[in-house]
């Protein structure tokens, strides 16, 4: 910090204080007055300062930065972000997905990789992880994952019996899995590691085409991992390695950056793609659809409050501006309400009054009221009116639609040619980990088998690994029993 000339201390409301080592008391021995408002303001905001943290996701950071086009994609959506030279500031949030806000950041954990960028539309949030899958399909085994990897309800300890539990009744988790079980499952640093969409998105081009995508933010730094016993020492160091790194890589002028690459399928291809393009769980092999480059992110700005810029930071997948949107993935149907509802219960209704959450854009909206609200409503407060309000353009909002039928029913998506649960899972364990890669693999998977889980769940949790890689399965049985002979 440098040193300079003080400014005199006010309270909250700008008022000069006179003291701020002693409290107003009758004599210098004597009671404290309750008209020393300074005092009970700041014992008053002490009580108050802090909010409830998220529920997963709690504990995270990240920086400011400019996202810049590169190449040209307006073939395939009219989104202004993504126009060629296009430059935007960015917003991005890193986190881990089960611990606390003071768990340590080398936990193995999958790692948040939420994006913001201020468009000139308004805000596009893209919400992903470090991995390119994840643990279900459906969003009514969410909430149940999320309570199966926090605490139990009479310890308040965490419990590998409750989430190998879980992840054996859930066969469709076996690929998400095998990647956290892996080098990835705890990144060196977050500038080390790679940010995917996961989910399937959609764009839409001044045609009016629409295309599914999924978006790959590629680290320019290269991935690297930390081992199990290097986390687990840093983690008794120092529990905020990874937020520290990025903080102090920024400050020193070592921007980090991601080169933003999109896989496109065409929107008649999924119909008849032979895996289903919007099971979470799955991915679109590259041969079948490569990657395009669109951009680079880079962050080169720390926030200067991390409670007003990153705790209160609400990002939510819904947030599409024209040119892009959701698709029919299930979970990020579900995740379009669920975030924006977290946020409404954490910070209050009108959290998008928050400078961090505002866009950049004016607003024209008919919301009124509410807890915290600070921006001025003005007359007509509903529509339709015929006092010039703000008007509704469907030509502007180019809105992403596609259609629907069928009878009402609770059932699993409709399985393709190739769709299982396993699959993909053998595949990454056979063809993309080298000898070296499987034999940590093995020891992290052991090595959290080991850690409490009961009889049954690790007769299961040794077949689930069969049926991921038979050799594997094999191996980790047997790292187990003699790790408990």
């Amino acid at each position: 910090m440098t040193s300079m000339q003080p400014k005199p201390t006010t309270n909250d409301a700008g008022i000069p204080v006179a003291s701020d080592d002693h409290s107003l008391t009758v004599g210098p021995d004597g009671p404290i007055l309750l008209q020393d408002h300074y005092l009970i303001e700041q014992m008053a905001n002490f009580n108050r300062e802090r909010i409830p943290e998220r529920q997963p996701h709690a504990k995270g950071a990240g920086a400011f930065g400019s996202f810049e086009v590169t190449n040209d994609v307006s073939a395939h959506t009219k989104a202004a972000v993504f126009q060629p030279g296009a430059r935007t500031e960015a917003l991005i949030r890193f986190s881990t997905v089960a611990g606390e806000q003071g768990s340590p950041d080398t936990w193995r954990d999958p790692r948040g990789f939420s994006l913001r960028l201020y468009t000139a539309a308004g805000n596009l949030d893209l919400v992903g992880n470090n991995t390119p899958v994840f643990f279900m399909r459906d969003p009514l085994k969410f909430q149940h994952f999320i309570r199966s990897q926090k605490r139990r309800a009479d310890s308040g300890l965490r419990d590998n019996d409750m989430q190998w539990d879980f992840w054996t009744l859930s066969p469709e988790s076996a690929h998400m899995v095998t990647w956290l079980m892996g080098d990835r499952g705890i990144p060196r640093t977050w500038r080390h590691m790679n940010g995917y969409s996961s989910h399937t998105y959609s764009w839409l081009n001044a045609a009016g085409e629409l295309s599914w995508v999924k978006y790959h933010f590629i680290s320019d730094q290269g991935i690297e991992c930390l081992t199990q016993a290097e986390a687990d020492e840093l983690a008794g160091k120092d529990g905020d390695y990874h937020r520290r790194d990025l903080f102090e890589a920024i400050r020193r002028g070592e921007y980090p950056s991601w080169t933003l690459k999109v896989q496109i399928m065409p929107f008649e291809d999924a119909k008849t793609y032979r895996f289903n393009p919007f099971d979470l769980t799955k991915v679109w092999p590259h041969g079948d659809y490569p990657l395009h480059e669109v951009g680079r992110l880079t962050l080169d700005r720390n926030v200067s409050d991390f409670h007003t810029e990153m705790e209160q930071a609400a990002f939510e997948p819904n947030n599409q501006v024209p040119g892009t949107g959701l698709s029919p993935d299930k979970m990020l149907l579900a995740r379009g309400f669920s975030y924006a509802d977290a946020h409404r219960a954490r910070l209050g209704v009108n959290y998008k009054q928050i400078p961090v959450n505002s866009p950049k854009v004016e607003v024209h909206s008919y919301s009124k009221d509410g807890v915290m609200r600070i921006r001025n409503a003005s007359d007509p407060v509903y529509a339709p009116n015929s006092y010039g309000g703000p008007q509704a353009d469907p030509v502007i909002a180019a809105e992403v639609r596609w259609s629907a039928d069928g009878e009402m029913v609770r059932q699993a998506y409709a399985l393709r040619r190739d769709d299982d649960d396993w699959g993909q899972a053998g595949t990454l364990v056979r063809e993309v980990l080298d000898d070296a890669a499987r034999d940590r693999l093995v020891s992290n998977i052991a090595g959290h088998l080991l850690g409490g889980v009961s009889e049954p769940v690790l007769e299961r949790s040794f077949q689930y690994w069969k049926n991921v890689d038979q050799p594997l399965g094999e191996r980790v049985e047997k790292a187990v029993r003699d790790g408990r002979s």
